[in-house]
């Protein structure tokens, strides 16, 4: 499978290409300027792949939970793409690309690490987080419903041990003592990557997964964008 994918849920912006050669991909920190980098790495991967945007067999749109204006460019932008070439949408979200960068590759010998929980920086006080479990298929299943809420709310829900993978526990201390986590510092730092968005959405196309791009709607897992003037005066 031929696969583009886009992740712009987060500060990060990331292009990726999954096709019969391997894969390739572009990463940045951009904090804002989402849309400019974006179409100028989406230009650069299918020119070092030398792929015709018309010879994918799909696009992977990494769909949030993560910054509204960054979900909304991605879903957008995946959408063009994929209209202009008729081409099939599968929609990926920011946690199970988390996930799959802990626990995609196959564990190594006597390892146990086919679990896992990703948090990301929700802001306002808060984390988005999911627990995942590798699944020869699809990649990743989810154990449950992503969630949004305080750090003292995260809970592992599925089977022990796990790894701790996403900013969430860099922004938050207190989650890196949660029982039966192996958080590594790399894992810590980490944010969505199209590389993992790509390696799903391939698989889930050839599954028959992919939708029309007009079905395409971004996981927001929240309503709220920021907080109120009452809330702001509330000490901490």
């Amino acid at each position: 499978m031929r696969v583009l994918a886009v992740e712009t849920a987060t500060e990060a912006c990331s292009v990726a290409l999954e096709a019969e050669a391997g894969l390739i991909g572009r990463y940045a920190e951009v904090g804002r300027g989402h849309t400019e980098e974006l179409l100028d790495m989406v230009r650069a991967v299918l020119a070092e792949a030398g792929m015709p945007l018309g010879r994918l067999d799909g696009i992977a749109a990494g769909i949030g939970p993560g910054s509204f204006t960054g979900v909304r460019i991605g879903v957008a932008v995946a959408q063009g793409l994929a209209f202009g070439a008729s081409l099939p949408v599968i929609p990926i979200t920011s946690l199970e690309a988390l996930a799959w960068q802990a626990i995609g590759a196959d564990p190594a010998p006597g390892q146990d690490d086919c679990h896992a929980l990703a948090c990301l920086d929700a802001r306002m006080g808060e984390v988005y987080w999911g627990c995942f479990g590798r699944d020869a298929r699809r990649g990743i299943r989810a154990l449950g419903a992503l969630r949004v809420g305080a750090p003292a709310e995260v809970r592992w829900e599925g089977a022990l041990p796990y790894r701790a993978i996403g900013r969430g526990f860099e922004a938050y201390p207190e989650l890196k003592g949660l029982s039966g986590a192996t958080l590594a510092p790399r894992d810590a730092a980490a944010l969505p990557d199209a590389r993992a968005t790509a390696r799903l959405g391939a698989l889930r196309l050839g599954l028959g997964e992919g939708i029309d791009p007009a079905l395409l709607k971004p996981e927001y897992v929240r309503d709220k964008v920021a907080l109120t003037e009452a809330e702001r005066r509330v000490p901490k």
